[in-house]
This record gives C-alpha cells, structure tokens and sequence, in this order.
C-alpha cells in the first residue's frame, strides 16, 4: 500500500495586476472585496476557493467578461 501524501497545491490568486478599487470596495481588476485581498495569504485553500466562486459571481454580474 502506498502511504505517500501528496503536498496540495495551493490555490493561485486571481490578480490580474489591475489594481483599483471601485465605490464598493471591490478591484476592478481581479473582483476581490479590500478585505479579501489583504487576507489571501493567510486563507486555506478552501477559503481561496469561496472567494474565487464570489468573483465569478462579481464578474458575471458586471458584464464585464470574457466567455471562453
């Protein structure tokens, strides 16, 4: 039996290097709230995972978008 953990991996951020916030405290770049941001770094995966499923949110609400 192999008892071999694997490392995670951890969840990349969605920064896109467009850093301004709008009138609701939110990036225009990347759709993360000021207070999502700062926390990234300290976030488990599970917790980066929530916020990336909130910006998809963000994102499809704003109609700014790329369909792929």
């Amino acid at each position: 039996m192999n008892n071999k953990v694997e490392p995670s991996v951890d969840v990349p951020s969605p920064c896109v290097y467009i850093c301004a916030l709008d009138d609701q405290d939110v990036c225009i770049g990347c759709y993360r709230s000021a207070e999502e941001i700062t926390g990234w770094s300290r976030y488990s995966n599970a917790e980066k995972q929530a916020v990336l499923k909130k910006v998809g949110e963000r994102e499809r609400a704003s109609g700014n978008f790329i369909a792929s």
